[in-house]
């Protein structure tokens, strides 16, 4: 049995459906595939969500800074129903803590140029706008086993604050949400399916084959695959041009209740990036907290040769770790013995940055190396992609001349250069920060 689309999409996370709508929005028909049972079920489901704007590029701000505009009128981006549940977005603010390797400057630059506000906060004004923080500078991590991780603090830090920023509260719905617009638009999910073969013909791609048999032709076919999206390229003999890499990192995310004070009055507290000591935090409702891990250099990574490999369930040691370092920046904040959280998997690029490009197989495009910190550029990926994919197939010559993308909201002009399977790594902080 066989179908024909305009364009296969290959993932159905938050990635995939942004994807799908922006190419059924843009006229093509459009068949998703994802091997799960619905949107959003893989990587985004352990998304943090978080929507800050700390990256040390300005294409990686600019980005970041139109899609909260979206976020925040998310209703409107979607065209959904009144009557439709959908994710909220919760700007609580995000407070980056001061750190060597990440200083302010790296971010406000792009902030000025891009129109990003911001408050730079010294150590007095952390401490009396977040009292349950300690102020004190830690640097570098270290394991929790270490006797040097008691050591007492070596002076004091402030904070970079973006009172725009916050997180989604619900990343698998957001996905939803955008596969639903993406049906109103005429495109089709299939769910359970996997991918056995990327059909080509005459030097470009041609469609897919799925493990039932089924072929769906189309001239376009986008890999949005996450942590799949190697396997994919390999189905696809695609990657030899390729400057930057991607592999599958698995991840965990903490749950714990939040300490006295972290929201005050009953409001929200923010998001806190500390690198300082290795860790991030993310409100969960009114009393609750995220803790998740910025990859310091004092922890093994756990990299998988297969995304399936990785354990669903988070593991004692690694709670142990991440909730012991909030608690050295949150006094107040209990340690549990019994962990509670999500775990999932991260498609990460060699520098943490996103390759959203062609491939050297024409009609072949991919939206990869997401490396957990494009979820909050979600709605922004999916019109990237229709800018690429339709200058493409026009005939332009984006390897020579790289397409750029005028954000609709803030009117940023966004170069995809940046976003190059052939680009010279980008100087990230290496880390889920980007």
């Amino acid at each position: 049995m066989w179908t024909s689309a305009d364009a296969v999409v290959v993932g159905a996370g938050v990635i995939g459906s942004s994807i799908a709508l922006e190419l059924a929005r843009g006229g093509l028909r459009v068949n998703v595939v994802d091997e799960l049972a619905g949107p959003g079920h893989g990587s985004t489901s352990a998304s943090s969500a978080v929507v800050r704007f700390t990256y040390p590029t300005r294409e990686g701000v600019a980005a970041a800074w139109e899609s909260r505009h979206s976020w925040k009128a998310w209703r409107d981006h979607l065209e959904a129903p009144a009557d439709e549940q959908l994710a909220v977005f919760h700007a609580c603010g995000v407070a980056l803590l001061d750190v060597e390797m990440a200083p302010r400057a790296l971010f406000t630059r792009h902030f000025d140029e891009v129109g990003v506000g911001y408050e730079e906060w010294d150590a007095d004004t952390l401490a009396a706008r977040l009292p349950a923080v300690d102020t004190g500078r830690y640097w570098p991590p270290r394991p929790v086993d270490d006797d040097a991780f008691f050591e007492g603090p070596h002076g004091r830090l402030g904070a970079l604050f973006t009172p725009e920023g916050g997180f989604v509260n619900d990343p698998q719905l957001a996905a939803a949400n955008l596969a639903a617009a993406a049906h109103r638009h005429g495109a089709a999910f299939q769910w359970r399916a996997q991918v056995a073969a990327v059909l080509r013909a005459r030097g470009r791609v041609c469609g897919v084959r799925l493990h039932d048999g089924t072929e769906l032709h189309s001239r376009v076919v986008v890999n949005a695959a996450g942590p799949w999206s190697g396997h994919l390229n390999r189905l696809a003999g695609v990657g030899d041009d390729f400057t930057v890499g991607v592999r599958p990192l698995r991840q965990e995310v903490h749950l714990v209740a939040a300490p006295p004070g972290y929201h005050p009055g009953g409001a929200s507290g923010p998001v806190i990036a500390d690198m300082d000591l290795g860790t991030y935090l993310r409100p969960e409702g009114r009393e609750f907290l995220l803790v998740g891990g910025v990859e310091p250099e004092c922890d093994p990574l756990e990299w998988l040769e297969r995304p399936e490999d990785g354990r669903p369930h988070v593991s004692a040691p690694q709670f142990r770790t991440q909730v012991m370092r909030a608690a050295r920046r949150l006094p107040g904040l209990g340690v549990p013995n019994r962990p509670s959280g999500v775990a999932g998997v991260y498609d990460v690029s060699d520098d943490w940055t996103p390759v959203y490009d062609r491939t050297g197989l024409d009609g072949f495009y991919v939206a990869i190396g997401t490396s957990g910190n494009q979820f909050k550029n979600a709605p922004l990926v999916g019109r990237l992609m229709a800018t690429l994919i339709h200058g493409v197939e026009a005939g332009h010559d984006h390897d020579r001349e790289p397409l750029v993308h005028t954000a609709e909201h803030t009117g940023q002009r966004i170069g995809l250069g940046a976003f190059s399977r052939r680009r010279q790594p980008s100087g990230s902080t290496g880390t889920v920060l980007g």
